[in-house]
């Protein structure tokens, strides 16, 4: 059987005999029913996905996954291609606003090299505990004038992202965000949200790291030149991440299928995880149900690849930092959802009428 096929098959149905056990408990809790709004439905799938209902969402894990772009040389990007390199070396150290935000809400950091630039730091591979090396190859190759990698590198990258689940989830884990780190990766991510939902580059193609007007015209360009060079077919998402994808963005695809496999709640983060996220429901429509889209991020686009997914985000705040920032600020709401229907009173436990 094929390795993919066998890593990414079986998932599951939500359970719905979970969700309606869910709703019924929901009907007696202590407030008028339904008065927290969409903390309910939240809470109602988590019971579903993990066919039960949790005390609670302790054990938070969030994947950084990283890599390089060939079409960075197309001038697509303010920021030059070594920054890729630093900023993961910043995620181990602790340094970054995922680290940040990671503390606050109690969730712990794996960094993944999926295909970054030049050789692997010794002083990640040090920090055993949260690097993981599953570089494929030093960077894609230049969208704009060719494939970004091969069709057995994409099934490899997808591969190694359900790899470094199985490993986290031995550790034990009730729920995973996404986030990524690859300078010029939202062109890429913006070629296979265009191929998957239909859509022209020019309604999906955003400023990125701040591109000017010109800058935006060039880039939508870009983009549009890739999908003319290398014609990927929307039917087939492997092709799709092969020709105009990258290495993170198969990885974070990985980690979402397997996810959903193991019945794990999967947070996805902004443009580049929602590529991931299309690319993950393309190869397995089941893995749709286990998603929740944590914010709405600032690039364009990212409401039509979110509406495309049938997703409606719990967070706006105008974000576009990536690294899976939006995502698990989102951890703090699905977890409330959960112990407000796990934990709150009912009318009766508590000794309170319902009245008429």
């Amino acid at each position: 059987m094929d390795p993919l096929k066998a890593a990414i098959g079986g998932i599951e149905p939500l359970d719905q005999d979970a969700v309606q056990r869910a709703k019924r408990r929901t009907e007696d809790l202590l407030m008028p029913y339904l008065a927290l709004g969409r903390l309910h439905e939240i809470s109602w799938r988590v019971a579903g996905i993990m066919g039960r209902i949790p005390e609670g969402l302790p054990r938070k894990v969030v994947m950084v996954a990283a890599g390089d772009h060939g079409v960075a040389s197309e001038g697509v990007s303010l920021f030059p291609q070594e920054v890729t390199r630093q900023m993961v070396s910043g995620f181990i150290r602790g340094l970054a606003a995922i680290n940040v935000i990671s503390r606050h809400v109690g969730a712990r950091v794996v960094v993944v090299d999926f295909g970054v630039k030049g050789p692997t730091e010794p002083s990640w591979l040090e920090a055993s505990d949260s690097f993981y090396d599953m570089k494929v190859a030093p960077g894609t190759g230049n969208i704009a004038t060719g494939p970004a990698m091969s069709r057995q590198q994409a099934s490899e990258a997808i591969l190694r992202g359900t790899e470094v689940f199985r490993r986290e989830a031995s550790k034990g884990l009730d729920i995973i965000a996404t986030g990524d780190m690859g300078i010029a990766n939202t062109t890429p991510s913006a070629a296979v949200i265009s191929v998957l939902t239909g859509s022209d580059p020019e309604e999906i193609v955003g400023r990125g790291t701040g591109l000017d007007d010109e800058g935006l015209r060039r880039k939508a360009q870009v983009v549009r030149r890739a999908l003319e060079v290398n014609r990927p077919d929307p039917r087939d998402p492997l092709d799709v991440l092969a020709k105009v994808g990258g290495f993170e963005i198969g990885g974070l695809c990985g980690w979402i299928l397997a996810g959903a496999k193991a019945r794990v709640p999967v947070v996805i983060d902004g443009f580049i995880s929602t590529a991931a996220a299309l690319l993950a429901v393309a190869l397995e429509p089941r893995a749709r149900d286990y998603l929740f889209a944590g914010h709405l991020s600032a690039e364009r686009g990212h409401s039509k690849a979110l509406e495309h997914l049938g997703l409606e985000p719990l967070l706006q705040l105008e974000m576009r930092l990536g690294e899976g920032t939006g995502a698990t600020l989102a951890f703090v709401i699905i977890e409330a959802a959960v112990k407000i229907l796990s934990q709150m009173a009912t009318f009766e436990s508590a000794g309170v009428s319902r009245g008429l």
